[in-house]
């Protein structure tokens, strides 16, 4: 399934499975030109506007794999009726598939990445073998709120609208874009009950900086993972009786 989904995802396409690149590539010119050419805004005190990039692709693929896949995974039910409606197929497969497809895209995105520090630093740090460890609260998380929001999509039609809302709020709110010290003080409480703000900034401490992840965040992320994980296949199993009769 996850071999189909990314075959046809960008079936018929010129560029296929680049679009991959492509996509978040051009977000990050667009980025890097107003945070870092207009706002100024650096990651380290020596760093320009090609590392800045590159720090910025790095907190993007892990926040792509993980949105794309939780807001997909709404309309994942309603896109597959024909077999939801089949007694003998597990349909808690369908978000897990979107999951492990945006984990395979995120892993290439990663591959181009790795390649554009070495350019750059001439170096590439054995500290990207946290890399696994990383990945595994991430997925957690994708599939709790994955099952959690393809059930929901069921019951509730204006879930993918909602979930657009909250997403482009959350990505705004978590330091993608901008650096965790220009956040003012006041405001500092939003990164620090955000899960996936350690999330991100182990993957740049690992991938980039040579350094361990931050284990105390990633422990919160963790331990939001496990919830989300827990509730939402709980909540999945609960309500996947009503599917076929609601679809």
């Amino acid at each position: 399934m996850v071999q189909r989904e990314l075959s046809s995802r960008y079936k018929g396409s010129v560029m296929g499975l680049g679009w991959a690149i492509i996509s978040p590539a051009v977000m990050i010119v667009i980025f890097t030109i107003i945070f870092s050419g207009i706002f100024g805004a650096r990651f380290s005190n020596t760093s320009g506007h090609l590392s800045f990039a590159v720090y910025l692709f790095c907190g993007l693929l892990p926040w792509i794999a993980f949105s794309e896949s939780v807001q997909r995974a709404t309309n994942s039910l309603l896109e597959n009726i024909n077999l939801v409606k089949r007694v003998v197929f597990p349909v808690e497969a369908l978000p897990v598939n979107l999951a492990l497809a945006a984990v395979v895209t995120q892993l290439l995105g990663t591959t181009v990445l790795l390649v554009a520090h070495v350019i750059l630093a001439q170096q590439l740090h054995l500290t990207v073998l946290w890399l696994p460890v990383l990945l595994i609260p991430q997925l957690l998380a994708t599939l709790g709120l994955g099952w959690l929001m393809a059930s929901l999509g069921v019951f509730l039609r204006d879930m993918p609208q909602i979930n657009q809302l909250v997403f482009m709020a959350w990505m705004y709110l978590t330091p993608i874009f901008f650096p965790e010290n220009l956040v003012p003080p006041q405001f500092q409480w939003m990164i620090h009950y955000n899960p996936m703000a350690p999330l991100i900034r182990s993957y740049r401490r690992a991938l980039l900086e040579g350094q361990p992840p931050d284990w105390r965040g990633l422990g919160f992320m963790l331990a939001f993972a496990v919830v989300c994980f827990v509730v939402g296949y709980w909540w999945f199993q609960r309500t996947k009786k009503a599917f076929a009769d609601l679809l």
